[in-house]
């Protein structure tokens, strides 16, 4: 197997993996009774809501296009989104005290960038950024 074959499986694995998780969470969110969320930290539950919402848009945005082989523009930009969620989720993480608990979001943020970073030149990012420098 080719080197670049290689990357795009591991692409394609930490894409899935965070797809289910971020369909899992937001899905969570989306379904929980609202006490419940209201109980879980100290945002509003439209917020809560909101994220969960932004969260199962992002999961579908990294898969979908590369399913169905259109509009694979999105999928960078889904997985900047969730890169932008998980830094919020570190950053409130470490407000509320848990310096240690900011790990997990921490590198679920990293692997999105790390999706976002191997799908920029389908973006066209990397030809923007060659105009602009």
């Amino acid at each position: 197997m080719r080197n670049n074959n290689k990357i795009g499986v591991a692409v394609w694995t930490v894409q899935i993996l965070l797809a289910l998780l971020f369909l899992f969470a937001g899905g969570a969110k989306l379904a929980m009774p609202a006490e419940k969320l209201a109980a879980q930290g100290p945002f509003a539950v439209d917020f809560l809501r909101f994220i969960g919402l932004a969260e199962v848009a992002g999961a579908l945005g990294l898969v979908l296009p590369g399913l169905f082989r259109i509009h694979r523009h999105l999928t960078p930009l889904a997985a900047g989104g969730l890169v932008i969620i998980m830094i919020g989720a570190v950053v409130s993480t470490l407000a509320t005290g848990g310096g240690a608990a900011a790990v997990f979001p921490l590198v679920i943020g990293a692997l999105a960038a790390f999706v976002a970073y191997r799908h920029r030149r389908v973006a066209g990012v990397t030809t923007a950024l060659a105009c602009n420098p």
